[in-house]
């Protein structure tokens, strides 16, 4: 427990470019970001499930899909603040939780993040629904339990400083993603057009805030990161 919850030395700053740099090798590309985009499809639907149980909502289950697609199903009022900030948790998870992570890595609880992150794949999977989003979520808690358990503590730092700079890289990508489907005609029961329906407020207002909170968190996180 001492381990877990103290500090651990800082990387040269060379790696902490570098992970930045395979970050954004696994976000930009888009033969790879097929395949990568299931890990913030993880993060985005347990953005969505984390907040409907806050809220005081009763979490029915979790579907991940290998076409990257999601879908968390709660139960509780069809309206309301808990409904709204329900909705509006998917796209804002992946570049918060990347926010998070890059406080805990400038306090160089890197051990800490690596636990936690675990610990949060593990819940999540007792409210996944369907093979394959079982299949993904073990997958990805089993690298981080692996990780934190056998490697040394260089690996364990270049692989937590690759996690949190794709979550915050691959935080931004998906709204842009939204408002091309959205321009074109496509994704009419989006996060932004529920929400419009649940607010009275203009999808695009929905799509400048989950920009502004993917792009902010993704500046502030760089600089946490890069310690500046």
């Amino acid at each position: 427990m001492t381990e877990v919850l103290g500090t651990q030395p800082a990387p040269d700053l060379w790696l902490v470019i570098a992970t930045a740099l395979a970050a954004l090798a696994a976000t930009a590309p888009r033969a790879i970001w097929r395949l990568s985009r299931n890990a913030v499809t993880i993060a985005h639907e347990g953005g969505h499930g984390l907040i409907a149980l806050v809220t005081g909502r009763r979490l029915q289950g979790i579907r991940l899909h290998s076409d990257t697609s999601g879908l968390t199903v709660s139960r509780g009022r069809p309206t309301g603040i808990g409904m709204i900030l329900t909705a509006a948790a998917g796209y804002t998870a992946p570049p918060l939780l990347g926010l998070g992570g890059a406080w805990l890595l400038a306090d160089h609880r890197i051990t800490l993040l690596l636990w936690l992150a675990t610990a949060l794949l593990l819940v999540m999977l007792v409210m996944i629904r369907n093979a394959y989003g079982a299949l993904t979520v073990v997958l990805t808690g089993g690298t981080f339990l692996l990780v934190s358990w056998l490697t040394g503590p260089d690996v364990q730092s270049a692989f937590a400083y690759s996690v949190v700079w794709f979550l915050l890289l691959g935080g931004v990508r998906p709204v842009f993603e939204l408002q091309a489907k959205r321009r074109h005609g496509g994704a009419p029961d989006s996060d932004a057009d529920q929400l419009a329906r649940l607010t009275h407020a203009h999808p695009a207002m929905w799509l400048f805030l989950f920009h502004a909170v993917s792009i902010c968190s993704l500046i502030g996180g760089g600089r946490w990161l890069l310690g500046l």
